[in-house]
């Protein structure tokens, strides 16, 4: 069968490994891009050998585009997935699906009434290390799961980003920023939340850029910047969560899960590099070992006993979740990254925000299917 022909909407640093990675599978074809600045688009197109490109409206309004993988801004997510969604098009879209409950409803509406796909980033619980993870709790490895825990933090965004002005404004902030990766991931491995309760702070008023060409400007905090929180699971399993851009520097894991035979540990020097990509060492202690056990890593564990990661997915494989979309369209299954996983960790994120605000738990109405682990072994590509 032909591979889905998909129009790129965005084409800013994020595109390139778009770009890159949907020439690996055989499932999708980029046949065109647009981007607000058009400039940008041709040089992208030109690059990566884009056949064609197109303005915003003429990339939605094509015939011949199967689905849009939609790249923009957060702001403007909604907007332009529910006019690809009108227009017949399927979506995959990065994170958030969008930044409030009612668009996220309106986006599955049009794609269930419309017989249509939507996904969205992030996919990275697809890589090798969360399948990883993943078989060892289907195994029975740490028995049944019981708890876990997720932190992500930071400095913030002014230390590294040009212009980092929006990382504090409202659809923003740590749990809306980073915060998905990890609700994804806690998702994917243990199934849907049922309810929530949440505590936050503005710790700094301003930010001071330090990064160029704007050091020294100063930018407003609208919205928390440190968020701890619970998270209770339909399986009964608990987990903490710390999303913050108030702290210095941590030497916590990234994600810990918690069973009754044993532990998964997820760890990182990088504190941003946590379930945000796709490969890593996954330490694992059991009832009946006395130490941890985990993949090699130069200079370290090489003595220890190892877990494989057991499948291709250890690089960045963004596009990985569109081209798993495809295949689902091809053979009528469920797609992986898909809009009610998207829609219930974007009603958590929120659900811990306004739990902190209103200073009460907070019950989640959405729930979502535990998306299938990855089958091991296919060729590259596929």
């Amino acid at each position: 069968m032909k591979p889905l022909a998909v129009g790129l909407l965005g084409c800013g640093d994020v595109s390139d490994v778009y770009f890159r990675n949907c020439a690996r599978f055989e499932s999708v074809r980029i046949v065109a891009c647009a981007s607000l600045h058009d400039e940008k688009a041709r040089a992208k197109a030109a690059q990566y050998s884009i056949p064609r490109v197109c303005t915003i409206n003429e990339l939605i309004e094509a015939p011949e585009i199967d689905a849009i993988l939609n790249l923009t801004a957060p702001q403007v997510h909604a907007e332009l997935s529910k006019a690809a969604l009108a227009s017949g098009k399927h979506v995959y879209t990065e994170k958030p699906l969008a930044l409030s409950l009612p668009d996220g409803t309106e986006l599955l509406r049009m794609a269930d009434s419309g017989g249509l796909r939507i996904g969205s980033a992030p996919e990275t619980f697809l890589g090798a290390r969360l399948q990883a993870c993943r078989r060892a709790i289907d195994s029975g490895l740490i028995g049944e799961p019981s708890g876990a825990s997720a932190f992500v933090v930071s400095p913030g965004h002014e230390w590294h980003h040009p212009n980092p002005d929006f990382f504090y404004k409202p659809g923003a902030g740590p749990v809306l920023d980073m915060g998905p990766y990890y609700l994804t991931a806690l998702v994917a491995l243990l199934g849907p939340v049922q309810r929530v309760c949440g505590f936050s702070r503005i710790t700094f008023p301003q930010r001071v850029i330090q990064s160029l060409p704007r050091r020294g400007e100063r930018v407003d905090v609208e919205v928390a910047t440190h968020i701890a929180g619970t998270l209770e699971f339909e399986s009964g399993a608990i987990a903490t969560v710390i999303a913050s851009f108030d702290v210095w520097d941590s030497e916590l894991p990234r994600i810990e899960i918690y069973g009754t035979e044993g532990t998964l540990c997820i760890r990182d020097v990088d504190p941003l590099q946590g379930p945000n990509v796709f490969g890593g060492e996954v330490l694992v202690r059991t009832r009946d070992r006395s130490r941890w056990r985990g993949t090699p890593r130069p200079g370290g564990l090489e003595h220890w006993d190892t877990l494989p990661l057991g499948n291709a997915f250890t690089e960045n494989s963004r596009g990985l979740g569109l081209a798993d979309m495809a295949y689902a369209i091809r053979n009528n299954r469920p797609h992986r990254a898909n809009g009610r996983l998207a829609y219930h960790v974007l009603e958590v994120a929120l659900g811990l925000l306004e739990s902190a605000e209103t200073r009460s738990y907070r019950e989640i109405a959405s729930t979502c299917e535990r998306p299938g682990p990855l089958p091991e072994g296919f060729p590259a590509g596929e």
